[in-house]
């Protein structure tokens, strides 16, 4: 075996952007993630959660919530007030809706996929229909004070759950109006600070599922006004909630980097009378849980650390194997870094600059395995800042190291390096 050098290369300062949100394909095998960057990926199920596709981030374009509508399209919304569809075939945007209602908090498809619903910072909530080629704006519902932070439909689209500060409200689709407003801190006595509820779920058995600031999964019989059961899962926040489609099981995410599961269980062997039961914790991520999904055989979960995270169901795995084994990705599957071998340097991507360094070296020899001491240190050469709100998609520099190229999703860059001088010019 030949002899080699390894160098180990501890200065490129990559700090990966959190998940904020996910979106599993209703009765399909993709999920979309999309980070704090605006950057939207999508994974594959049937291929062991394979990345297939990202769309990179833009500055105007911070997601809040994604969805998928009419199959495979994919819709994402945020705190710049558009509703965006995604081009998956060119990665891309392909085309904006103004919402028309500030920043847009939430969004959500309905169970046929012919619907949007939004909520937004005016406390309105809007219905678009989606039409081949895009969007229309529909109809607004009952508008009342406050943020609307989240939305869920009804599985027979008849109603739509929103959660605000301090209350949510079921509004009737067909008539626009609000049938039930609900304090959820009516029952506790001497509140001081307000109470969030971060995400809803509307149930078909007329349940509505709410986690909220204080640490509580609670379930409420939207009909009568009357809270059934309460959940203290943490000490403090619950900010993301998902249900399996089956409504037997729900997967939350705190700030404290934990997940929850609970589970509708029996209340007696055999018996018809069942109650939701906290059954399993895990503690996988070090920063907030924004996002988590719910797929038929795992829970997923996505966090501020930049991490997702696929953790299998045992009950629901058939035979040991990879679906058995649980995943983390925690690093970017794009080549981030390119290497100019005869120059030795190096190139480093970010999503709106390039840095280019110089390779260290030494005049030791030694034993294998031995970490020789450096005559001369790495050396930073240039740093490159992207023009324009697109971020860098793709980046790469020449074997000799006299070429530098990046892309965006419109743009491709190309520069001449002169490493004696330290110089760019763009050709």
């Amino acid at each position: 075996m030949g002899e080699f050098e390894v160098h180990r290369v501890r200065f490129f300062g990559l700090v990966p952007a959190g998940v904020r949100c996910l979106a599993c394909q209703p009765r399909g095998s993709r999920l979309a993630l999309a980070r704090t960057d605006g950057a939207v990926e999508v994974y594959n199920f049937a291929a062991n959660y394979y990345q297939e596709k990202v769309i990179p981030g833009h500055d105007a374009r911070a997601v809040e919530s994604l969805c998928w509508a009419a199959g495979d399209r994919l819709f994402g919304a945020g705190l710049g007030g558009d509703i965006t569809e995604y081009d998956l075939s060119r990665l891309s945007a392909a085309r904006a809706a103004d919402g028309a209602g500030g920043p847009i908090w939430s969004m959500a498809a309905n169970g046929t996929g012919t619907q949007l619903a939004i909520g937004c910072e005016d406390g309105s909530v809007k219905i678009f229909q989606v039409v081949p080629g895009g969007i229309q704006f529909e109809r607004n519902l009952d508008r009342r004070k406050g943020r609307v932070l989240c939305l869920s439909w009804h599985p027979s689209d008849t109603h739509i759950a929103a959660g605000s500060i301090d209350v949510f409200r079921v509004i009737d689709v067909a008539s626009g109006q609000t049938v039930q407003r609900i304090m959820v801190n009516y029952h506790v006595e001497k509140v001081k600070r307000e109470c969030v509820v971060w995400a809803i779920a509307l149930l078909s058995r007329g349940t509505v599922v709410t986690a909220d600031s204080f640490g509580r999964v609670q379930f409420w019989d939207w009909q009568q006004g009357t809270l059934s059961e309460s959940h203290t899962v943490s000490t403090s926040a619950v900010l993301s909630l998902a249900v399996a489609e089956k409504e037997d099981s729900i997967v939350v995410g705190t700030s404290t980097g934990a997940t929850y599961q609970l589970q509708l269980l029996p209340v007696k062997l055999g018996g018809s009378e069942k109650r939701w039961v906290r059954t399993k914790p895990f503690q996988h991520h070090s920063h907030d849980v924004r996002a988590v999904a719910h797929s038929p055989t795992a829970l997923i979960s996505g966090g501020l650390d930049a991490q997702l995270v696929i953790r299998p169901l045992m009950e629901k795995v058939q035979k040991k194997g990879y679906d058995a084994v649980l995943r983390k990705f925690t690093f970017p599957h794009r080549r981030l870094v390119s290497c100019a071998r005869k120059a030795r340097l190096l190139l480093f991507q970010f999503s709106q600059h390039l840095e280019l360094w110089r390779l260290g070296s030494t005049k030791e020899t030694g034993k294998d395995g031995e970490v020789l001491p450096l005559c001369r240190m790495p050396e930073h050469l240039v740093q490159l800042k992207s023009k324009g709100p697109e971020h860098i998609y793709c980046s790469c520099v020449s074997p000799c190291g006299t070429w530098l190229g990046y892309s965006t999703t419109s743009r491709f860059h190309l520069y001449r390096v002169r490493c004696d001088g330290i110089s760019l010019r763009k050709v």
